[in-house]
């Protein structure tokens, strides 16, 4: 029932962010010289390895939940032992790629304001953070269900169904993020 619900949930998020992505276009169709400007300050190289790690980070949640699935919660060998690692070893993995990303993002966005693209400058400037930050906040949203999923893996007396359900479901939320900002990747870095 819970993944059933989660499914519903995300897709009211699939929504939310299609009228982002409504709006993006809007403002783009009435000022194309104004992102043709300001596109042109956009880090591409860095954004593009940024989405590697958030891409990555989809695997290694994946792997958690395999873990999880064979209610394996922590590691059964080495610490470079990966085919033993658990749910626990990979989810923090998966947590910090997901840190890195919106350090990235927080770090892009210092260098865009330093340029002049503020929230509001102009309409890119409110297109741009408006949907990316929206994002942002979902991935955090997302690193505070790992961080959730780990203490509760962790505090288990007896790691079962239950907690590999919520480890799944996460998962879910997860692969979710990953590949809105695909799509947001592909719109505002490469669509001309």
């Amino acid at each position: 029932m819970v993944q059933v619900g989660t499914m519903v949930w995300l897709s009211s998020e699939l929504m939310f962010f299609g009228g982002l992505f409504a709006m993006y276009f809007t403002l783009r169709s009435t000022s194309p010289e104004l992102w043709a400007e300001n596109t042109a300050t956009l880090n591409v190289p860095l954004a593009f390895l940024n989405t590697l790690v958030l891409v990555a980070s989809s695997f290694t949640a994946q792997a958690g939940v395999f873990a999880a699935e064979r209610l394996q919660p922590h590691r059964t060998g080495g610490m470079f032992s990966l085919k033993r690692w658990g749910m626990v070893e990979w989810f923090i993995l998966t947590f910090i790629m997901g840190a890195i990303f919106v350090s990235v993002q927080a770090y892009e966005y210092a260098v865009l304001v330093s340029h002049g693209v503020t929230i509001d400058a102009h309409a890119y400037g409110s297109a741009f953070y408006i949907t990316t930050g929206f994002h942002a906040l979902h991935v955090t949203g997302g690193l505070v269900a790992f961080l959730f999923i780990i203490g509760r893996a962790y505090l288990a007396k007896r790691f079962g169904h239950h907690e590999a359900t919520s480890a799944i479901v996460v998962s879910y939320y997860w692969h979710f993020v990953d590949v809105v900002w695909i799509a947001l990747f592909a719109i505002i870095y490469f669509l001309k």
